[in-house]
C-alpha cells in the first residue's frame, strides 16, 4: 500500500534500529543496497535515499511517506505534511540547531552587525539566503560541500552549520550568533497521500508503532512489594503515566505495586524505594509504550 523512503548516512544505523524495535524490520541484500523491504503489508516499498533528497522526493509522490530533518524540508521548501516529530539523531535525543557562527575574535556580536556582502559558508544556502534576505542583508551565501567550519576567516566572514550541542563549533575557534532553525527528524508524508482515509491511517498506525518505541526508551517499569503499614510512603515517591497499581499479595501481607516510571531518574528512586519500606524491588526495560 505505502511507498516509503528512509535516510541513508547518519541517521541511517539509529533508523534502521528504531524501525527494527518497532517489528518493522528493514532487510535489505546488503548495506549498500538502496532498495529494502519490510515484512508488513502496510509497506509495500521501500528506498534508503539521502535524507536532502527526501522532502523533494515525497512532494514528487514519488514516495508515500519517509523520514528526514525539519532542516532538508526548510532547505528545500517542499510541500509536505509533517505527520509528527521523532525523538532521535545519530547520538542523542536533541534536536539539531542550524546557527550562524563567526570567528571567536570577530567584533560581530548579532547577525545585524555583519556588514552588506558578508561572504557565508553553509550547506544550507536556500535557508540561508531566505534567512539574511528577511534582515535585510546583503550576503554571498557560498555553497559548503563540508568542513564548513575551516573556511573561516580566510576564505568566508561566517558559516551556518548544523549543531547538536555547539563543543565542535567552540572547538575550531567559533562563536555561534544566532539561531536559524531547531530541526527534529520528521515523519512527513505527500499531502496527496495524507489526504487518503487509508493510507493516512496506514501511516498513523506506522507512527504509533516508532512513537512507543520512542518513548519507551525514556521509562522502565518498576514493580515491587511493600507492607501493608508502609503503602501510602512507597506510593507518594512514585511517579507514573497515570497512577500507579496496587494489587494485595496473597494471604494479606502486603501489596504488590508497579509504575512505570522515567529511566532518568531511577538511580535515585530506587533506593528511596527501599528506604521508604519496599522490598523485591525490579526495574525492568519496555519494548514500547502506546498511551
Amino acid at each position: 500500500m505505502l511507498r516509503l523512503v528512509l535516510p541513508k548516512g547518519s541517521l541511517e544505523s539509529a533508523t534502521l534500529d528504531l524501525f527494527e524495535a518497532a517489528d518493522l524490520r528493514v532487510r535489505r541484500s546488503s548495506s549498500v543496497t538502496y532498495r529494502a523491504e519490510i515484512d508488513d503489508p502496510r509497506i509495500a516499498e521501500v528506498r534508503i535515499l539521502r535524507p536532502q533528497e527526501i522532502p523533494r522526493y515525497v512532494a514528487e509522490g514519488l514516495f508515500d511517506f519517509g523520514i528526514t530533518g525539519r532542516d532538508w524540508v526548510e532547505e528545500t521548501a517542499s510541500e509536505v505534511v509533517s505527520l509528527g516529530e521523532l525523538h532521535y539523531s545519530k547520538v542523542s535525543t536533541d534536536p539539531v540547531r542550524i546557527v550562524l557562527a563567526v570567528p571567536d575574535s570577530s567584533d560581530v556580536r548579532s547577525v545585524e552587525d555583519l556588514p552588506s556582502g558578508v561572504r557565508v559558508s553553509s550547506e544550507y544556502p536556500e535557508l540561508t539566503r531566505r534567512f539574511f534576505a528577511a534582515r535585510g542583508i546583503e550576503a554571498d551565501v557560498r555553497l559548503s560541500y563540508g568542513a564548513t567550519e575551516a573556511k573561516v576567516p580566510d576564505i568566508v566572514d561566517a558559516i551556518v552549520d548544523i549543531t547538536e550541542t555547539g563543543r565542535a563549533l567552540r572547538a575550531a575557534g567559533l562563536r555561534i550568533v544566532d539561531t536559524l532553525l531547531t530541526s527534529w527528524t520528521e515523519l512527513i508524508a505527500n499531502p496527496t497521500s495524507a489526504a487518503d482515509p487509508a493510507k493516512r491511517h496506514a501511516m498513523g498506525q506506522i507512527l504509533t508503532l516508532l512513537q512507543g518505541v520512542l518513548d519507551a526508551r525514556t521509562k522502565v517499569l518498576v514493580k515491587l512489594n511493600v507492607p501493608a503499614d508502609r503503602l501510602d510512603a512507597v506510593v507518594a515517591l512514585l511517579p507514573s503515566m497515570k497512577s500507579p497499581t496496587v494489587n494485595q499479595l496473597h494471604g494479606g501481607t502486603g501489596f504488590a505495586v508497579e509504575s512505570v516510571v522515567a529511566k532518568s531518574t531511577i538511580n535515585v528512586l530506587i533506593p528511596a524505594l527501599s528506604d521508604a519500606g519496599a522490598s523485591d524491588i525490579i526495574e525492568l526495560s519496555i519494548a514500547k509504550i502506546v498511551p
